[in-house]
C-alpha cells in the first residue's frame, strides 16, 4: 500500500508566485528581465575572469565559480517558472520535480560555502599578505572549489532522497518551484525524519558557514584598524566590501527563510524570500562585484574596447 501511495503522484502542479490571472503576463516580463540580467551579468563575470590577464588571481577564480553557481541556481528555477506564467496547466513531472529540487540544493549549498571560501581568501589576503600566494595557491584554490561542489552534491542527493521517500496525498505545490518545505507539506505519511534531515542540514550549513565568515571578518576588521594610513585602510576595506555586502544579503535572506520558528512558518512568506535568493541575488551579485570593483570595471572597459576594434576591423 505504501508503494502504491509513493507512485500515485506522477506530476505536481506549481501554484506559482501569484494565482491571480491578471498578474501572469506582467510577472512574466518582470522575471524575464531579471533572468536576462542574471544570465548577462554572470556570463560577463565568467568571461572577464577567464580572459583578462589582470584577473587571474585566487579572488577572481572564486568569483568566477560564484558566478557559475549563481547562473546555475537561477537556471534551475527561472525557465520553468517563466513557462508556467504563460501555461494554462502549470505542471512539472514527479522526476522533473526531484531533479529541480536536487539542482536547486546543489547550487544553494555551493553558494553558501563558496562565500565561505571567498571570506577565507580575503582573510589571508589582508591578515597574511606575505603568505598569500603560498596559502592560497592554485592547487589549494582547486581543492577548495572541488570540495565545495562535492559537498553540495552529497547534501543535495541526501536531502532530495529523504524528501521524495514520503508518500503524497496532494500534488498541488504552493510555490513556484519544487522546494523542501512545500513538498513535505503535501505528505500524508510521517515526515519527522525528512523534516529533521532538511532543517538539521540547513541549520548546520548556515551556522557553520556563518561562524567561519564572522571569524574571518572579525580578524579582517582588526587588521584593517591596525593599518596606520587612512589610504591603506580604505584600500584594504575596498577589497572585501563587495563580498561583505553579498554575504549580508545572502545570509540574511536564508536565515529568515530557514531558521524562523515552525509556528510562524508561512509558505507565502517563504515564496517572497525564495524569489529573492533564487532570482534577485544571482542578478545582484554581478552588479555588486563589478560596480564596486575597479579591476572588474577596467577589465570590462578593456574587453569592450577590444571587441569594438575587432568589429570595426571586420
Amino acid at each position: 500500500m505504501e508503494r502504491q501511495n509513493l507512485t500515485s503522484v506522477t506530476e505536481f502542479i506549481l501554484m506559482g508566485v501569484s494565482d491571480r490571472p491578471e498578474l501572469q503576463i506582467p510577472l512574466f516580463f518582470v522575471f524575464l528581465v531579471i533572468y536576462g540580467l542574471t544570465v548577462a551579468g554572470n556570463l560577463g563575470i565568467i568571461t572577464l575572469t577567464s580572459v583578462d590577464s589582470q584577473l587571474q588571481t585566487p579572488m577572481y577564480f572564486f568569483l568566477r565559480h560564484l558566478a557559475i553557481i549563481n547562473l546555475g541556481d537561477s537556471t534551475v528555477i527561472a525557465p520553468k517558472m517563466l513557462v508556467n506564467f504563460l501555461a494554462s496547466k502549470k505542471t512539472i513531472s514527479y522526476y522533473g520535480c526531484a531533479a529541480q529540487l536536487g539542482g536547486f540544493l546543489v547550487f544553494i549549498v555551493a553558494e553558501i560555502f563558496m562565500l565561505v571560501v571567498m571570506a577565507y581568501d580575503r582573510y589571508v589576503a589582508i591578515c597574511n599578505p606575505l603568505l598569500y600566494m603560498v596559502v592560497v595557491s592554485p592547487q589549494i584554490c582547486l581543492l577548495l572549489v572541488s570540495l565545495t561542489y562535492l559537498y553540495s552534491l552529497t547534501t543535495a542527493l541526501t536531502v532530495t532522497s529523504c524528501v521524495f521517500s514520503v508518500s503524497y496525498c496532494s500534488n498541488v505545490i504552493n510555490h513556484f518551484y519544487c522546494d523542501n518545505v512545500p513538498l513535505l507539506a503535501l505528505s500524508c505519511s510521517n515526515t519527522h525524519i525528512p523534516e529533521t534531515v532538511v532543517f538539521t542540514s540547513a541549520g548546520i550549513n548556515l551556522l557553520f558557514s556563518m561562524i567561519i565568515v564572522l571569524i574571518s571578518y572579525f580578524n579582517i576588521i582588526l587588521a584593517i584598524l591596525r593599518i596606520r594610513s587612512s589610504e591603506g585602510r580604505q584600500k584594504a576595506f575596498s577589497t572585501c566590501a563587495s563580498h561583505m555586502m553579498a554575504v549580508t544579503v545572502f545570509y540574511g535572506t536564508l536565515l529568515f527563510m530557514y531558521l524562523q520558528p515552525r509556528s510562524n512558518h508561512s509558505l507565502d512568506t517563504d515564496k517572497m524570500a525564495s524569489v529573492f535568493y533564487t532570482l534577485v541575488i544571482p542578478m545582484l551579485n554581478p552588479l555588486i562585484y563589478s560596480l564596486r570593483n575597479k579591476d572588474v570595471k577596467d577589465a570590462l572597459k578593456s574587453f569592450l574596447n577590444k571587441a569594438c576594434r575587432s568589429f570595426k576591423a571586420m
